[in-house]
């Protein structure tokens, strides 16, 4: 769901405006966007009220990344709206895609090995940009915040180390 949809508190839309930040620090000539779906009814009927999602548009088509925008969309544990006051719900994942005007080049999922997958994967520093986003995206959504797929022993909420393997049994 558009993460404009999606603020309603004052705790969530500052939420948001941090996100919006973490991504800026990263990577300053994106611009944001906080409506990527259109408003009309077949967007309305996939409407996912867990989910936060923004992208970010480069002036440009970039090398690094391979794309010319990235959607973001943050998994939350339960929908805004059922938040209680002052908090905010808990982050369980992160979805962040590469596109450009013709489809999807690449996806990257903080589940399993947190690699991307896709037909043209951005550059090595970048994809060590985009965990390290993501890991802060766990930070500001509350202390011990975890992926789907991390274990109970890790509760960092990072990827994995080198082989090893943290989806579910």
């Amino acid at each position: 769901m558009n993460a404009a949809d999606q603020a309603r508190s004052l705790e969530l839309a500052q939420a948001i405006a941090s996100v919006v930040t973490l991504v800026r620090g990263h990577f300053p000539a994106a611009r944001a966007n906080l409506t990527p779906w259109r408003d009309d009814p077949l967007t309305r009927a996939f409407n996912e009220r867990e989910s936060l999602d923004l992208s970010f548009h480069f002036p440009g088509w970039s090398p690094r990344t391979q794309c010319r925008s990235l959607l973001l969309q943050l998994r939350l544990e339960r929908a805004p709206e059922a938040a209680v006051a002052r908090s905010r719900p808990r982050l369980l994942g992160v979805l962040i895609r590469g596109l450009t005007y013709e489809s999807e080049r690449w996806r990257l999922a903080t589940l399993g090995e947190w690699q991307p997958s896709g037909s043209h994967l951005p550059s090595p520093e970048v994809v060590q940009t985009l965990q390290l986003l993501c890991r802060e995206l766990f930070d500001l959504f509350g202390a011990g915040a975890q992926s789907l797929g991390s274990s109970d022993s890790d509760a960092d909420g990072g990827p994995p180390e080198a082989g090893e393997d943290r989806r579910a049994a």
